[in-house]
């Protein structure tokens, strides 16, 4: 898909922000929601979403809903640098399926990596459900 469409309002990230697909959650408020990937690239890779804003990319959101998204971000990755102690952590986005974007709806991830451990392919093979559920209670009694 391109930079240029419509939003689809049956995306795997709006079906779960109205509760029709199951997801593991980290924390969520009326404006955003965080979860654990279910295809990690590392372990402790998590996923934070708008719940308010139909945009598809970073370039579609709104500056109110882009600074409220980014400051959740910054929690997140808080909570996971204090729960999972890598040794750094990529916060990044995607836009467009030629940059590696495969959901379109405005994601963000947030992956720890640790020195000597390779990265898993984006979009991989699916985590265990229990695995991911341990980690995310982790993360969560790490929130600030």
């Amino acid at each position: 898909m391109s930079l240029q469409g419509a939003y689809d309002d049956t995306n795997i990230f709006a079906r779960i922000i109205r509760g029709e697909i199951p997801s593991v959650p980290i924390f969520e408020d009326d404006d955003v929601l965080a979860f654990m990937d279910a295809f990690p690239q590392s372990r402790g890779h998590c996923l934070m979403i708008s719940k308010t804003s139909r945009a598809r990319n970073i370039l579609d959101v709104e500056p109110e809903v882009l600074a409220v998204l980014s400051a959740a971000v910054q929690r997140l990755a808080r909570a996971v640098r204090k729960a999972l102690v890598p040794d750094g952590i990529v916060v990044t986005q995607f836009n467009g399926a030629p940059a590696g974007q495969t959901v379109f709806h405005l994601h963000i991830h947030v992956i720890p990596r640790w020195e000597g451990q390779t990265l898993g392919r984006h979009a991989g093979g699916m985590a265990d459900i229990a695995e991911l559920k341990s980690t995310a209670d982790m993360i969560r009694a790490a929130l600030d």
